[in-house]
């Protein structure tokens, strides 16, 4: 087998690459914005102690954490037309979905740092009168997200991975710009090496990053 990778010039990194690196990219920092928002309203709803609230958070979470995020995209992008008459982009579909899924991981994440402050921080709040909402405002969720940054990165790196499962319905993240390539060129062999190194590289990367950001918070404590 004799690999070939002069083909990887410039030309080919703009227009094949680039285009697909910048949708992945993309959903990786929606996803993760949306998730963290509808996560911590999940998590509020599952600490706030009426059952009405906290039993329809708990269904959702556990459904979602349950089913894996390949079958959520698929179910969205081949239901939903045929519930609405009309069909729906793949990229419309990858970010509802992955915002959908990642809220339920985010959640749980939220609701653990939040149980992580001291029950003092809560009364504390209540004692100057302070409501439950300007107390998670102001006091609890401030220093909750400080604890739990390093953990919420950690699973925007692997939200990063996993938007490659986009793939299954067509849309053209960075794995379909190395995949186009591929074919265009003759070189799948190469074109999936290079994407494998270039998801690997990223993610080394950003993982380091955490791991200093990790270091630097635990001193802070």
């Amino acid at each position: 087998m004799n690999l070939d990778f002069s083909i990887f010039n410039w030309n080919l990194i703009q227009n094949f690459i680039l285009k697909g690196l910048w949708f992945s990219v993309m959903l990786t920092v929606v996803a993760t914005a949306g998730g963290v928002f509808f996560g911590t309203v999940l998590a509020l709803m599952r600490l706030s102690g009426q059952k009405w609230l906290d039993a329809p958070a708990a269904l959702y979470v556990n459904v979602m954490r349950s089913v894996p995020l390949v079958m959520v995209i698929l179910w969205f992008f081949l239901l939903v037309p045929l519930v609405i008459g009309r069909p729906i982009g793949a990229e419309y579909s990858a970010v509802v979905t992955f915002t959908a899924f990642e809220a339920a991981y985010f959640s749980e994440i939220m609701r653990a740092g939040i149980q992580s402050i001291p029950r003092g921080q809560v009364f504390a709040g209540q004692a100057v009168g302070m409501t439950y909402g300007q107390n998670m405002k102001l006091v609890i969720l401030p220093q909750a997200i400080r604890n739990m940054l390093p953990v919420l990165l950690t699973q925007t790196i692997i939200l990063f991975q996993d938007t490659s499962l986009v793939y299954a319905i067509g849309a053209y993240d960075l794995l379909k710009g190395f995949e186009t390539a591929g074919k265009t060129f003759g070189r799948p062999m190469e074109t999936y090496l290079m994407a494998a190194v270039v998801y690997f590289v990223i993610c080394f990367s950003l993982s380091a990053i955490v791991k200093r950001l990790h270091k630097k918070i635990a001193i802070i404590r």
